[in-house]
Order: structure tokens, then sequence, then C-alpha cells
């Protein structure tokens, strides 16, 4: 790497061991963290000498990174080179990051699990695994359906969510302590019985 200091070496090293448990290779994680702690844009000649990786392999990572919406294309003005720079908003990466790993992993996932619950299962273990899945499935809807709510808040309530911590925990144990004080109000009486063998016994005396 050239020009660039210890401080943003290791944490640009550190992003490209990261990226393959990500989905990504190092290459394209390198060239995002390098975008990302600049904090400036850079076009793909910058990207290749300041990490020292070649031309093509720098324009596939850039590639990859727009398929992942991690950074925008843009112009300078009187300079026909292209130039990229991740979102702004640390959210936003946070919200691209989540999305994308939604497309590629989760929904295939739910498509296979809708194909499986329309199936009709010939024997009682197709049965009890169709029940399996479709517990799975209800599982990762309730998740994609949260997960869009969350996309819709605004970065400063997400925020103020993710602060609540434990306090969002005790009203959620509140919350079911009052569920279950109010189901066992509700729960019906033990139906009347007849009499008793002795009170049958005394009546017939």
């Amino acid at each position: 790497m050239t020009n660039l200091s210890p401080l943003a070496q290791k944490f640009i090293l550190h992003f490209g061991e990261m990226g393959s448990r990500w989905g990504i290779n190092r290459t394209v994680g390198q060239i995002y963290a390098l975008l990302y702690v600049l904090a400036k844009p850079l076009n793909a000649d910058e990207i290749a000498e300041h990490l020292q990786f070649s031309r093509s392999n720098v324009s596939m990572g850039l590639k990859e990174l727009q398929s992942w919406r991690l950074v925008k294309l843009l112009h300078q003005p009187g300079d026909r080179r292209e130039y990229f720079e991740p979102p702004k908003d640390i959210w936003d990466i946070f919200k691209a990051l989540l999305e994308e790993r939604r497309r590629r992993e989760v929904e295939p996932t739910l498509s296979m699990l809708r194909d499986a619950l329309l199936e009709t299962p010939a024997t009682d273990a197709d049965r009890v695994a169709q029940e399996r899945m479709r517990e799975m499935y209800n599982l990762i809807e309730l998740s994609s359906s949260w997960f869009d709510d969350v996309q819709r808040l605004s970065p400063e309530t997400l925020t103020s969510l993710m602060k609540m911590g434990s306090t969002v925990k005790t009203l959620l144990n509140v919350g079911d302590t009052v569920r279950g004080t109010f189901r066992k109000k509700r729960a019906p009486e033990p139906a009347a019985t007849d009499a008793t063998p002795a009170d049958s016994g005394a009546k017939g005396e």
C-alpha cells in the first residue's frame, strides 16, 4: 500500500479479511475500506495506486460494490474519469449491507420453503418435516417484516431505538407478565360435577 498511514492500512487490511465472511472477496473489501476511511471520492487509477492492485481487479471490485449499493459513481467538473465514494451516512451503509444479504441469502430460502409447503406430504415423516419447515418459514417471514419496518425508520429513530436496549427488554417483560395475568383471570371455571358417591349414599339413607 502506498501513501497511506499505518492506521489506515490496518483498517483496510482488517476489512479485507472480514470481507470473505460477509460474502465478498478480500480485494473488494479493501477497496471499500479505502474509500470509506479516506472519506473522499477516488478514481480507479488512484485506488489501484493506493492498494497496489491491477486496474482490472479494481474495475471488477468496483462493479461488485456497485451491485451491493455500497459505492456510488460520480464525476468531477472538468474531469472525464469516473470517481467513486461510499454512502456518507453510516446507517445507509448498514441498511444496504442487510438488504443485499437478505436478497442474496434469505429470499432464496423463503422461496424454497414456500414451494416445500405447497407439496402434499406422502408420509408421516414428511408431515413432520413440513411442519418444521413451516416454523422456520414463519420465523423468517416475521424477521423480514421487522426488517422492512426498520428500513423505513430515520437514522435518528434507529439510534434512539438501539440505545433503549434494556428499557425495551423491561417493557417486553412487563407485557408478558400482564398478558399472563390476564389469561389466568379469563381461565374458565371448572365445570360443576355431579354429586359425589358419598352424597348419593347420604341421600339414599
